[in-house]
């Protein structure tokens, strides 16, 4: 089956490059260590005796910051290599300034073509190699087992589309998944979906999803949240309580429209609300810059303010930084997760809010998320709408409705807490499959 994929990969490769090319230019930071991608990753000097080798790899910001739990408890043990890769410009510039420390190398995941796979893979030479959630790369599967190395699928999950297009791909899903050693799924219906396509119970395990350790740390203090909110919206403003927030979370396009929507009816109750947006892609700041232009309002953009010269009269704050939504969100008062309305579909995280205890609202294209939503809306900690004009009006209402959102805050954080410990179970499997590798 490899010969197969490698003959038809390139053509694939050569058709899909002005799509790719396009894409680079208009995210930027692409060019950064882009020969990594053609396998010519940094050489690692030979495995040291008694010292294990790990390849993880982290597609985008989400898994990477999943993984940065992990990280450090490998850190802590002091047996253990750590090499780090990850596909997209924005998660490896989040590794270089946060995560160099927690790894002995990282790059950009090598194109999955036989030569540049290959030459990655001897330039690394891993013990064994961690997956996150669900990147199946064939050729890098492939070198694994030919090198007897084994791999590990962890936060592991299936979308919807991804669980119908692995099973009507039949055996050969299965010989995909027969390249894994074991798989770590994230939640129960995961779980499920895994057994379903074939993968045995004696390679499974439910260990949880790591986002909620990486998204630990709990709610900020009144007077933490009162710093933030003079860092973002008043300066000048004397030591005090925070004001209150509307934050789109990692909103995509159209989303933007709807939060300034629930954001105008909103300043009707409470003239003092300010909104910050945190777009998913900082590059689109240019046509939300566009929007706010027709506006009645006053923004700004964070990229290009210092916090020092922020208009003492904002109303708005763009938040087109990289690395920052954790944090920024322990400002907010209520938040809308974004790429949940249509034609949007998929859902960012509701995780890292949950965490800092910030009452939910998103649409009904959350489908990366569904076990997840579906406890949160069970306890009564979120909120599912249908449209952008029943989102606005919800935000609005819970806005106006201070007890509601206490009730939501305090089932969220305790939610949270009951679901922390995934990184302790991944650790123990990756102990358990080093303990045979030399």
């Amino acid at each position: 089956m490899i010969w197969i994929y490698r003959i038809f990969i390139l053509p694939f490769l050569l058709a899909m490059s002005p799509y790719f090319v396009g894409r680079m230019l208009k995210r930027g930071g692409y060019g950064k260590d882009f020969s990594h991608r053609f396998g010519n990753v940094p050489a690692l000097p030979p495995r040291r005796e008694g010292v294990k080798r790990i390849w993880i790899q982290a597609v985008s910001v989400g898994e990477t910051e999943a993984v940065a739990p992990l990280l450090r408890k490998l850190k802590e043990r002091g047996d253990t290599e750590v090499v780090l890769t990850t596909t997209t410009s924005t998660a490896y510039k989040i590794i270089r300034e946060k995560y160099a420390d927690l790894v002995s190398a990282y790059a950009c995941f090598p194109i999955d073509f036989w030569p540049f796979s290959a030459k990655a893979w001897r330039r690394f030479d891993p013990t064994l190699v961690v997956l996150m959630e669900g990147e199946l790369w064939p050729e890098h599967l492939h070198q694994a087992r030919a090198r007897g190395v084994p791999v590990l699928l962890v936060n592991a999950r299936l979308s919807d589309r991804s669980f119908r297009r692995y099973r009507a791909a039949g055996r050969i899903a299965r010989r995909v998944f027969g390249l894994v050693d074991f798989v770590c799924a994230g939640t129960r219906n995961d779980f499920e979906r895994f057994r379903a396509l074939g993968v045995p119970e004696t390679k499974l395990a439910l260990t949880g999803n790591m986002k909620f350790d990486a998204a630990g740390g709990g709610a900020f203090s009144d007077a933490e949240k009162a710093a933030l909110y003079r860092e973002l919206f008043a300066p000048s403003a004397p030591t005090g309580k925070a004001g209150a927030v509307l934050l789109g979370s990692s909103t995509w396009p159209g989303e933007e429209e709807v939060v300034l929507d629930a954001f105008r009816r909103a300043r009707a109750d409470d003239p003092a609300l300010k909104l910050l947006v945190v777009p998913r892609h900082a590059e689109r700041r240019a046509e939300i810059v566009a929007l706010l232009e027709k506006s009645e309002f006053r923004w700004y953009l964070r990229s290009k303010t210092a916090p020092a010269d922020v208009p003492a009269d904002a109303d708005v704050c763009v938040a087109d930084t990289t690395g920052e939504l954790r944090r920024l969100t322990q400002a907010a008062s209520v938040a809308f997760v974004g790429k949940s309305l249509p034609p949007n579909k998929g859902g960012q995280t509701p995780i890292e809010c949950a965490a800092a205890g910030v009452p939910l609202v998103y649409g009904t294209e959350m489908s990366n998320f569904k076990d997840v939503c579906r406890m949160l809306e069970d306890i009564g900690a979120a909120i599912k709408v249908r449209d952008g004009n029943e989102a606005a009006e919800t935000l609005r209402r819970l806005l106006k409705d201070d007890a509601a959102r206490a009730r939501m805050s305090e089932r969220e954080r305790k939610w949270h807490a009951d679901n922390q410990g995934a990184t302790a179970r991944v650790l123990e499997k990756i102990r358990e499959i080093t303990e045979g590798v030399r």
